[in-house]
């Protein structure tokens, strides 16, 4: 099945998704799913501001000080600029990187050369979430389960086994979906923010003074006073925001309020006390910060604490592993992608899937990551780099929609931008100072990830230029076959097309070889718009051509499955009867041939030749009937 990529007619702000479900409801599905990662933070951020590579004096006034800077960076970086106000640039109620590209890049879609600008921008912060997909499982595994080693010294042998056996059965159960698990998710992480709260508040009674910390000016004066060091320890700092991003990835699941209500009515206390917590315990005892989260609780209550720490741990994964399927669904809907086997595992909602060569490319990262680091403090030298640029490249795009596509006045969206700009270009050059630590994983993962999409995206534009330039034109071709009557079988017919304009290939070689039309004949063009859903009263374009020729349209969003038989049904209304049951659909399977010439460097065309050849079965990919469908070979020059 042929497609295509446009841009919509209107991209309109729409409001956040309100669901079916009551906000309470929606809120604690968002506690449970949207604030894993972040949530997970506290079993590491303090313990690395405050290892030997940051050289910080462990005293009094560096915990407050450094403290002070992770409440802040909180209260800036995620309150105001995600919460109050990324989340308010949602794509027609849908929120992501992608779907903040799409946004940006139809904002400026009079600007040809700022639009492609803006796509590859946005493509490449995606990429880098991949990278967040595998760091995270992996850090936040090993960080809960480092615990062990506080239970006691003799289990620290276990901790990577047991930490690699956990994983594998994470990514083992992906298959049979989240909807049991995600059931689970809100108590769980509910009772996770209860217990950073509790411990949290238990260590402030004991050393109130670090209450101080709530006092921008001790933020100030810990930063002012680190010189050039102060990367260090905004690097280490910068593991209290990871996970932000998901707050406004989610949006589309849960809606804006929901998501804002959890954070501030219960995420960010909770975790504003636990660091704060953390600080009191290390002003009292200087010697826990070997491991200060685990230390806040009574020793009891270390092997629960594991166990929940690890349910956290996990749930914080599996967001992730989830936000990857939904990523690359996206990038292959929006052209960026070869088509890739996409199963649904709930009868219920379609955003539940799962993806197998995803899967398991994602689980091989892990392990890799796991094995060749070792420890979450070894990890943390390679966490925050991707989420940093990430996070430059919103502020990028949102200063586009906010200008461009809400036309803002130029001195507060300029104004505003600069601010957040700032703020994000420190974290990037402190994270960046960890390169050599580590920092350079998720970034050649990036750029690995980011030469296959710009391949991909570049090879259909020429594929496609190369089937404009040698095909027929539709109609005059229609027009020479009623001069010439064929043989017509009683039956539909559906061909593909990439250009609508063009004959299908699919088309010549069935009178070729055959020698018969059918008696109705439909040449369907698929577009994948850039908004996420498009109702089904603007879904099918019908065009009337002549005697037995329509011409077809279905538009889908980038965040819908794509349904064709289903599609067909919704042009009766325009007067085209689709019947499921004697209808043939013809395929143009297109392989690549490259050659010399202007096109691609002749790798990237092998590559992208290689590509095509594996991508994923387009028959499964659009729900063809697979009795009904007949593939016909042409071979395209690039």
């Amino acid at each position: 099945m042929s497609s295509t990529i446009v841009s919509p007619d209107a991209a309109t702000a729409a409001p956040a998704h309100p669901g079916r479900q009551g906000l309470a409801a929606l809120t604690l599905g968002a506690i449970g799913v949207v604030y894993g990662d972040i949530g997970t933070s506290p079993l590491y951020t303090v313990r690395e501001i405050f290892a030997p590579a940051t050289g910080l004096p462990l005293d009094a006034a560096h915990l407050v000080g450094a403290v002070s800077c992770i409440f802040w960076a909180l209260m800036l970086v995620v309150t105001l600029k995600y919460v109050t106000l990324i989340l308010r640039a949602d794509n027609r109620g849908e929120g992501g990187g992608l779907a903040l590209t799409a946004l940006a890049a139809h904002s400026a879609a009079g600007r040809p050369r700022l639009r492609r600008v803006l796509l590859l921008l946005g493509v490449f912060g995606a990429t880098l979430f991949y990278g967040d997909s595998v760091i995270t499982p992996a850090i936040s595994v090993l960080g809960a389960m480092e615990g062990l080693e506080v239970v006691t010294p003799a289990l620290k042998a276990w901790v990577l086994p047991l930490s690699l056996i956990v994983l594998v059965g994470l990514f083992a159960l992906q298959r049979f979906g989240t909807a049991v698990v995600g059931r689970m998710f809100g108590p769980v992480i509910l009772l996770w923010f209860a217990a950073l709260a509790v411990t949290g508040v238990a260590q402030i009674f004991q050393q109130p003074a670090i209450l101080a910390a709530l006092d921008p000016r001790e933020a100030a004066q810990f930063l002012s006073g680190r010189g050039w060091k102060v990367f260090a320890a905004i690097g280490a700092i910068v593991l209290a925001l990871t996970g932000a991003e998901a707050l406004y990835a989610d949006l589309g699941h849960f809606g804006r309020r929901p998501i804002q209500i959890a954070w501030t009515g219960l995420v960010l206390p909770a975790l504003a006390l636990n660091y704060m917590g953390q600080g009191a315990l290390l002003m009292r005892e200087p010697g826990a910060i070997e491991n200060p989260f685990y230390r806040l609780f009574p020793e009891p209550l270390l092997v629960p604490a594991v166990v929940l720490a690890t349910l956290a741990a996990i749930i914080a994964s599996q967001a992730v592993i989830s936000g990857a399927y939904s990523m690359t669904r996206q990038a292959i809907q929006l052209g960026f992608l070869p088509r890739m086997t996409v199963r649904h595992t709930s009868a219920r909602e379609i955003g539940q899937i799962y993806m197998p060569l995803v899967n398991w490319v994602l689980l091989a990262g892990v392990v890799a990551a796991v094995l060749f680091f070792g420890s979450s403090s070894a990890l943390a030298g390679a966490y925050g780099i991707a989420v940093t640029v990430t996070m430059l490249i919103t502020t990028l795009l949102t200063y586009v929609v906010v200008r461009e596509g809400w036309r803002l006045p130029a001195p507060l969206a300029i104004g505003a931008t600069l601010f957040f700009l700032a703020i994000d270009a420190l974290l990037v050059a402190s994270c960046a100072v960890k390169f050599f630590d580590g920092g350079w994983f998720p970034l050649a993962l990036g750029a690995l990830l980011f030469v296959v999409m710009s391949t991909w995206q570049r090879g259909r534009a020429l594929a496609l230029e190369s089937i404009r330039r040698e095909g027929l034109e539709l109609e005059p071709f229609i027009d020479s076959l009623a001069a010439d009557p064929v043989p017509r079988a009683a039956r539909t017919a559906v061909y593909a097309v990439a250009d609508p304009a063009t004959v299908p290939q699919a088309l010549l070689h069935n009178l070729k070889h055959n020698q018969v039309l059918h008696a109705c004949n439909v040449v369907l063009t698929a577009r994948f718009l850039e908004q996420p859903v498009v109702e089904d009263a603007a879904r099918a374009a019908v065009e009337p051509l002549a005697a037995g020729f329509w011409r077809v349209m279905l538009d889908f969003g980038f965040m819908e499955t794509p349904d064709v038989p289903r599609a067909l049904r919704l042009c009766a209304a325009k007067g085209l009867i689709v019947p499921p049951f004697e209808t043939s659909y013809f395929l143009s399977r297109e392989t690549i041939v490259p050659t010399p010439g202007t096109g691609m460097a002749a790798w990237r065309e092998r590559l992208f030749a290689g590509m095509s050849r594996n991508a994923g079965s387009v028959v499964e990919f659009f729900r063809l009937p697979d009795n009904a469908v007949v593939e016909l070979g042409t071979r395209v020059q690039i």
